[in-house]
């Protein structure tokens, strides 16, 4: 096997997903292009450790282990990152499957030195079957999975997304992990972003780093019935909005708004005449995706004011940890 060794890191958080779980461990250990390791990274659930630790005791290719950060999905990838020995570090979303080939694209996209990180796409599993017919596909983003809007292709980006990404252990050494204080915590609310904040410290630390999404890096991504409904996506988008209020707060406005200007002013009213045009076609939906699109981006507006007005204060505050790695080789 030509190219890096790749470790992989699934972060869990709860005995309510374990057959995703296992299913997302087995989705690994089918990939054609085999992992160094897969890495459980449990957040303070001493039950679902303990369980986790007897389910794989004997699979060598599998190490269990508690967050050793504060609660969060950032300090669980840390973790993760610390204790990796790959040359590469993949991230799968602990309630979603990879297909076969998914190492395979990333390890592909690290033959060019300069290339720091490769992202994929992620495509929604629906709970109820289908896509709700008043859901925008650009909203996407809103259940953890690629978005319209996004080029297709091998295309160089501002940033991956989170749940569908890898990095090259340098690009640790060179910008630290992932900031607390930006993503999830378990159930609380839906925030996001940490992997936007930490793209852009990469590229300001190494202006040189190359940022990759190739869309056939492929992985399918569970949206829960909780998550169908106009209650969840409007809650969301507030969170988004004062998710990337936090990372302009750190990185500047100019580079943490950057890509969602032109999602804003090109994709999202593009997004509205399609809907109003299906309306008047009497498709089902139109109209509804039409609202949908306004309402959400009005939120999450409401969200950055908001945000932005507390980081202001003191009132939001974030840690970017230093990988201290134990593992390496």
């Amino acid at each position: 096997m030509s190219g890096p060794d790749i470790s992989v890191v699934i972060c869990v958080y709860t005995e309510d997903r374990w057959e995703d779980i296992l299913a997302a461990v087995s989705s690994v250990a089918a990939q054609s292009y085999p992992a160094r390791e897969t890495l459980l990274v449990v957040d303070h659930n001493a039950a679902l450790l303990d369980r986790l630790a007897k389910e794989y005791k004997e699979v060598e290719a599998v190490r269990v282990l508690a967050n050793a950060g504060p609660r969060g999905l950032s300090a669980g990838r840390n973790t993760g990152i610390a204790a990796s020995r790959g040359e590469v570090i993949a991230f799968l979303d602990d309630d979603a499957v990879a297909e076969r080939d998914w190492l395979r694209h990333f390890a592909a996209g690290y033959a060019d030195p300069r290339v720091m990180a490769v992202g994929g796409r992620t495509v929604p599993i629906w709970a109820s079957g289908r896509r709700p017919a008043w859901f925008p596909e650009e909203f996407d983003w809103v259940v953890g999975c690629t978005y319209k809007g996004l080029p297709p292709g091998l295309v160089r980006v501002r940033n991956v997304l989170g749940g569908n990404a890898s990095f090259r252990r340098t690009a640790f050494d060179a910008a630290g992990g992932f900031a607390t204080g930006i993503g999830r915590d378990g159930d609380k609310r839906p925030l996001g972003c940490e992997e936007t904040e930490l793209c852009i410290r990469l590229s300001r630390a190494r202006p040189d780093a190359v940022l990759l999404i190739d869309d056939r890096a492929v992985i399918h991504h569970r949206v829960p019935e909780a998550r169908e409904h106009f209650g969840y996506f409007r809650t969301r988008s507030y969170a988004e909005g004062l998710s990337k209020a936090l990372v302009a707060r750190s990185v500047g406005a100019d580079k943490g708004l950057e890509s969602e200007r032109r999602y804003t002013t090109r994709v999202l009213p593009a997004g509205v005449v399609r809907g109003l045009r299906d309306a008047v076609l009497a498709r089902p939906g139109g109209a509804g995706r039409a609202g949908a699109i306004v309402a959400g981006v009005l939120t999450a507006a409401g969200g950055y004011v908001v945000g932005s007005v507390r980081a202001r204060r003191g009132g939001a505050t974030f840690r970017v940890a230093r990988i201290e790695g134990d593992a390496h080789g």
